[in-house]
């Protein structure tokens, strides 16, 4: 029997926090049925009472009731009604007594308020949109909300990070279910990565550094192609145009870092995507990162992201014979 997958959507939920998932779980029955196998999952809109359901985006969705059977996966779309969502007392009751009866439960995006409400993530590793850590931290205590990771599994239960995210988390779940083979036809039909490791952060290093402004914006693409140079702040200043202590000044004020530490990030950010992506051996990453030794490298990544280079391989590396995924 097809797995049944109930995504549950309410009054102004984010669009793509339900269909992103969704097509994911479409995709890999089309690829099963053209192999001449059943298809494995029965995606299904959830709502209560069922009927159109209006998403923040203007497009109604056609929902089923919420279902009296048990599902084998119940995944909470976020978005601006969640709030309202959250604050419906037969609905979380709904999802507290079904969620017993699935064999994995998960969150997309701001879904986590819903989830959190209904108790299934207290005492939890969980994650939600990088604005809303901080948020879902204060309203629950009890849960152990980390801002970066892009989606996190702590034992049936899942919760992802925003929007595309749940696009991440749900090739994750075909992974698990039917192996990497399946979700990389998956990953290749929808043209996205095959499955963006778990821990990544939910932003990349250029787009915090952006604070104020777009002053060093150029500075910083010319630093990620000029890695191995001599990066002190002579070269950076004459690269911005400015003098020494004006360009140490501003900078600070405009990024949050000194520029010696947003080196290092660049370089870490970019080492992560090497060690993840190819087989170079990580003396090779050290020195094309702009590090010298790997040594160095080990340093700036246990200071940074607070593992060794090759235990970050290990633990996220998507390289395989079919070389690295990404299309």
């Amino acid at each position: 029997m097809p797995k049944a997958i109930h995504v549950l959507a309410f009054a102004n939920v984010q669009l793509l926090d339900v269909t992103g998932p969704l097509q994911v779980f479409a995709t890999a029955n089309d690829i099963a049925r053209q192999q001449g196998s059943p298809a494995p999952y029965a995606p299904t809109v959830i709502a209560s009472g069922g009927g159109a359901v209006m998403s923040s985006a203007g497009l109604a969705l056609l929902a089923e009731p919420l279902p009296l059977e048990s599902s084998d996966t119940l995944i909470i779309s976020g978005g601006w009604g969640v709030y309202a969502a959250a604050e419906d007392a037969q609905l979380v009751n709904w999802v507290r007594d079904h969620a017993g009866k699935c064999r994995r439960v998960s969150s997309v995006c701001t879904g986590a308020f819903l989830l959190a409400a209904s108790g299934w993530l207290d005492g939890r590793r969980v994650v939600t949109h990088w604005t809303r850590c901080e948020q879902l931290a204060k309203q629950h205590p009890q849960l152990h909300v980390e801002p970066n990771p892009i989606f996190i599994n702590d034992g049936p239960v899942w919760t992802s990070a925003g929007v595309t995210a749940g696009i991440d988390l749900a090739l994750a779940m075909v992974e698990d279910d039917l192996g990497r083979d399946m979700a990389l036809d998956v990953a290749r039909q929808l043209v996205v990565f095959l499955k963006r490791p778990g821990g990544q952060s939910q932003f990349s290093v250029m787009l915090s550094l952006q604070k104020q402004g777009n002053r060093f914006d150029a500075l910083h693409a010319w630093i990620a192609e000029n890695l191995t140079r001599d990066l002190g702040i002579p070269t950076l200043a004459e690269q911005a145009g400015m003098s020494e202590r004006s360009f140490v000044r501003h900078y600070r004020a405009d990024t949050g870092q000194t520029p010696a530490r947003a080196i290092e990030l660049i370089r870490v950010e970019t080492a992560r995507r090497l060690l993840s992506d190819t087989g170079l051996p990580v003396k090779r990453v050290a020195v094309n990162c702009g590090f010298g030794s790997e040594e160095t490298l080990r340093r700036s990544f246990l200071r940074a992201i607070g593992v060794t280079p090759q235990a970050y391989r290990e633990r996220f590396s998507v390289s395989s014979a079919s070389g690295p995924a990404v299309f």
